[in-house]
């Protein structure tokens, strides 16, 4: 085989081989009926649709209850269900001053070398996407009380962060029923074009 030939022969290698990813388009995958296997977790909460936003789970039929944490602030009132994610027993740290180069994984980072760390998690401002504050969970009151001593003032990305006790009221997981869904949803739609 001359040399031009090789490199003909390479070159159709190659361009096979550009995108590893790439896999061909098989047609439509439609579930085998009777067969039950999902590829995604669930994150069902039983009555309840948990929409982009996190809140204001879906509709409730008459008679139905789901469980949901109420949030009240500036005279209005809203459901959020991702606090739901947090268990009320666990010892939370409020994170101040954090710097926008901060995720929830660098921050989880920071406080996993105490060992009863349970979850962190980065609030950002919804508008701008910079991040304000955060949270940090523990199960045990001595790590807590340790992480809280000892990282308050070290650097968790480009600044010195303010740890403070989180309010302990704000996870109090209540039943809503029918009545008090709708109202929670007529709410959301009146105040759906304002940012805040």
């Amino acid at each position: 085989m001359d040399p031009s030939q090789q490199y003909q022969q390479f070159n159709q290698q190659q361009s096979y081989d550009v995108n590893p990813y790439h896999q061909p388009y098989q047609g439509p995958i439609y579930p085998i009926p009777g067969s039950s296997s999902h590829s995604a977790p669930s994150v069902y909460v039983p009555g309840a649709m948990i929409d982009k936003r996190g809140g204001a789970g879906g509709k409730l039929a008459k008679g139905g209850k789901r469980t949901t944490v109420l949030r009240k602030g500036g005279g209005k009132v809203w459901e959020d269900q991702t606090l739901l994610e947090w268990n009320p027993s666990w010892f939370r740290l409020f994170v101040g001053d954090l710097s926008n180069d901060v995720s929830d994984d660098v921050l989880a980072n920071a406080f996993n070398k105490y060992t009863s760390f349970q979850k962190a998690r980065v609030i950002r401002d919804r508008l701008s996407g910079k991040a304000k504050y955060g949270f940090v969970a523990f199960s045990d009151p001595e790590d807590f009380l340790k992480a809280w001593k000892e990282m308050d003032g070290k650097y968790v990305g480009n600044r010195p962060v303010k740890l403070k006790k989180a309010d302990d009221t704000a996870i109090r997981p209540v039943e809503i029923g029918h009545r008090k869904a709708k109202q929670l949803e007529r709410e959301l739609k009146k105040n759906r074009r304002k940012p805040y």
